[in-house]
């Protein structure tokens, strides 16, 4: 007696192993760049997170220092580093013309020296005569004599 086996072929299994082996392996493939876009992305996160913190303390900083140049004693201290001086009471001109307060030159102690580095570069222009400041004069404001109800100055 002749008995035969019967064999089935193994060609219809190779077709079947390639594909499940070219699907799990396709999928690690994608699982694995996922990853590494996700930890890319991380890391760029973390980066940016870094530098905000730097930024703001950055701004925090420049924003202390604005304060500080921007208080009044600071900015006392600077106007008479450039020379200024208090301008004491201020007098003010009504509509009608009359003055209010006394009008009077500003004055303070000697003046503060200078170098001959002018401020921005800009050449000394010697002022006038006229306009040299502390000729003992002061400032004097005439009041215009009030108008009547006819039109003329009383």
């Amino acid at each position: 007696m002749n008995v035969r086996i019967a064999v089935r072929p193994a060609r219809g299994r190779v077709p079947f192993v390639v594909l499940v082996v070219a699907l799990l392996s396709g999928g690690l493939l994608g699982l694995l760049a996922l990853n590494t876009a996700l930890n890319e992305g991380t890391f760029e996160l973390s980066r940016l997170q870094k530098q905000t913190t730097e930024l703001t303390d950055q701004q925090q900083t420049l924003q202390k220092q604005i304060d500080q140049g921007a208080a009044p004693d600071a900015l006392e201290r600077r106007a008479r580093e450039l020379g200024m001086v208090p301008g004491g009471d201020p007098a003010f001109l009504t509509d009608d013309g009359k003055v209010l307060g006394k009008p009077g030159q500003a004055s303070d102690g000697p003046p503060v020296p200078r170098t001959n580095n002018q401020l921005w570069g800009q050449p000394t222009v010697a002022p006038s005569p006229s306009a040299v400041p502390g000729d003992g004069a002061g400032v004097q404001i005439a009041t215009a004599p009030p108008v009547t109800a006819g039109g003329t100055a009383r």
